[in-house]
């Protein structure tokens, strides 16, 4: 149990450090109805564990043997990335059936939809995958701190310590999206689209720093 514990609070001091995953999730909670935010999490969840086991098990290593990917991502996730921002800056109007489709539906927050849809629930998988995956520098950073504890663990080790961390990912964004959905009531919508244009600024900074870092590399 030892190890399952030390794997927890690495987990949680690996997750829990505000970033893009975080952002969004805190975005879906405050602007869907519960239940499409849960999803959310659940979503990104899946792509934090992936993440989190493919930096353990030292995908990070291989991105620095070859410069080459780790620069295509650079350029694909930035641009990826500031396009999601300006969704969050500038929301267009939805209809009704639309609400809580995108990462910045703010229009209908007054009634979000019951339902994501195959069109939401697509687009979710797609920017949760993108806010999690499209960032080499978490890639690199998360193999130097999981991959750090994996070199010191047995096979048999290494189960608990990695359940510890996945248990962590799980219990912080389900935490967040239930706390913050929660009080998502005591904001009205014009203190929700600011939240989101403050969200969506911060995403677009992040963008363009990962462009100009693209562009760093190709110079």
């Amino acid at each position: 149990m030892g190890l399952y514990f030390q794997g927890l609070t690495m987990g949680l001091a690996y997750v829990a450090p505000i970033g893009m995953q975080n952002l969004f999730v805190i975005n879906s909670a405050l602007t869907r109805t519960r239940r499409n935010a849960l999803i959310t999490a659940v979503i990104v969840i899946f792509f934090d564990i992936v993440l989190s086991l493919a930096c353990f098990f030292g995908i990070g290593a291989l991105m620095q043997a070859h410069p080459w990917l780790q620069t295509v991502v650079l350029g694909l996730g930035g641009a990826v990335v500031v396009r999601i921002g300006l969704g969050l800056l500038l929301p267009k109007k939805k209809s009704t059936s639309e609400n809580g489709a995108g990462a910045g539906a703010v229009a209908g927050a007054e009634a979000p939809a019951k339902r994501l849809g195959l069109r939401g629930l697509l687009k979710t998988v797609g920017t949760a995958c993108v806010v999690t995956w499209f960032n080499p520098q978490a890639i690199i950073d998360g193999t130097l701190m999981l991959g750090a504890f994996a070199a010191t663990l047995s096979a048999q080790q290494a189960t608990p310590f990695i359940t510890g961390v996945e248990t962590a990912s799980v219990m912080w964004f389900l935490g967040v999206t239930l706390v913050v959905n929660a009080f998502a009531h005591k904001f009205n919508p014009k203190i929700i689209g600011v939240l989101n244009r403050v969200c969506g600024g911060i995403i677009v900074l992040y963008g363009i720093k990962l462009l100009v870092d693209f562009a760093m590399a190709v110079l």
